[in-house]
């Protein structure tokens, strides 16, 4: 059952810009796995999660985040799921966790399986690959490399030329190591963290021309 729901949510990513890709379902679908072992979650709960989470997530874009991308794919994980005829209580239990697993969603993951999402999905978005992640989504939307220089970081805009790589990291990422909920994503996230921190503070001083 699951390689065909994986076959079906490849489908849904054909098209998307590549910091919200299969890879990266692939990439939490491995840290949801980790550390829901460490946790002891139920695996069949949180692998479906992990592999639908972001399942709405072209929706979003297309709409310039108009649309919630937690709350429609919750929508689109139920009715995959099913179509594959899986009971009602599993179904629930992922949707809870997909619907729950947004940064800057109303509603907060309650059970095990939905904060491990939550943990693993913000894993992915911070250290080296989260920084890589965060030039891409930057140059698909056209925003520049790096932000003018007075241009006061709490006035710019998401989807605008100004919302770039160093814009997500002071709105957003910078903020994710004090949001996890388990114990082994919060060890985690301190290591991405101060990588993180250290890079922006390099590329700032570059940017500045300073040695």
């Amino acid at each position: 059952m699951i390689s065909q729901i994986i076959k079906d949510v490849k489908k849904t990513f054909l098209g998307i810009n590549g910091s919200h890709d299969w890879d990266h379902a692939r990439r939490v679908f491995n840290l949801c796995t980790c550390i829901g072992k460490k946790q002891g979650a139920d695996l069949k709960v949180l692998k479906l999660a992990a592999i639908l989470h972001d399942i709405g997530r072209n929706k979003e874009d297309i709409s310039k985040g108009r649309i919630c991308h937690a709350k429609m794919g919750a929508t689109m994980a139920r009715e995959l799921l099913q179509k594959y005829k899986v009971n009602e209580n599993l179904i629930s239990r992922v949707v809870h966790c997909i619907e729950s697993h947004r940064f800057r969603g109303q509603q907060k993951p309650v059970s095990k399986e939905a904060k491990i999402l939550f943990d693993a999905d913000k894993l992915d978005s911070i250290g080296a690959i989260g920084i890589g992640r965060a030039f891409w989504f930057a140059g698909q939307i056209g925003a520049k490399l790096h932000n003018g220089y007075h241009v006061p970081i709490e006035k710019t805009k998401p989807y605008t030329i100004e919302d770039t790589a160093y814009r997500e990291f002071s709105i957003k990422l910078k903020k994710i190591k004090d949001r996890m909920f388990t114990k082994e994503g919060k060890r985690l996230a301190e290591e991405r963290h101060n990588y993180m921190v250290f890079f922006f503070k390099r590329s700032q001083k570059e940017i500045r021309g300073e040695m």
